[in-house]
């Protein structure tokens, strides 16, 4: 999933990128706060959008409250959350109020800040609880771990992330490129043949039948049957 970081301290924008990446997102790091609103004027070439905005307060150019008031305008409503070491209650008013779905003090948690961001996703996903279920297979998005039959999955992160996406969209086809801007991000290079190698993986862990190929269009997971009252359904 791609996420837009707006922090304009080079360190501490360069351990959240790798932070947050380690968590399994794709960031995108902006420095100053009309660079970003620029960026959130664009989506990926496949037409994805961010999946959510860290948002440092104290920027040049334009100030974070700006942007933030800016995006919510033009009726954009990608949960944000303010990072940002402003830490009185007048502060917090101004943040949520001008339109912030969440508010963290420096200094923070990364694992903290990850968990946050999990849940703004999810919210804004419309999935309230962190699990993805479909049969016997279980994604706990919050712990980042997978079980088949109640058994754990070993799955590497791009494995987990990949099946994530699929999970997620459960009965929408997605295009290679779709998953390589959401796995990868727009603008990295990536091998020809890596969201291949990762379904292939994905299939001897998953069971052959739980990923489908549409030939000429992408990959897909079936929906769920909405008859099983735990969400499971055909793989």
């Amino acid at each position: 999933m791609r996420i837009l970081l707006v922090e304009d301290d080079a360190l501490l924008g360069d351990g959240l990128r790798a932070g947050l990446q380690s968590h399994g997102y794709e960031v995108n790091w902006q420095r100053d706060g009309a660079a970003a609103l620029a960026a959130l004027n664009v989506n990926g070439p496949s037409g994805e959008a961010f999946a959510a905005v860290v948002l440092d307060l104290g920027l040049p150019r334009l100030d974070g409250l700006a942007v933030l008031r800016a995006l919510r305008g033009r009726g954009d409503a990608t949960p944000v959350l303010i990072l940002t070491a402003r830490d009185t209650v007048a502060d917090k008013i101004d943040g949520l109020d001008a339109g912030a779905d969440d508010y963290l003090i420096k200094p923070f948690d990364l694992d903290e800040l990850a968990a946050r961001l999990r849940a703004l996703i999810r919210r804004g996903q419309g999935r309230p609880t962190p699990l993805l279920l479909h049969g016997p297979l279980s994604l706990d998005l919050a712990a980042r771990r997978a079980s088949l039959d109640g058994q754990p999955l070993e799955l590497s992160g791009r494995e987990f992330a990949l099946l994530e996406i699929l999970l997620a969209n459960a009965g929408r086809a997605l295009t290679r490129a779709q998953l390589e801007a959401q796995l990868y991000g727009w603008d990295s290079e990536v091998d020809s043949n890596a969201i291949e190698v990762h379904i292939h993986h994905l299939r001897k862990k998953c069971g052959g039948d739980l990923i489908r190929t549409l030939r000429g269009v992408g990959y897909m997971i079936d929906k769920a049957d909405k008859t099983d009252k735990a969400g499971a359904g055909d793989a």
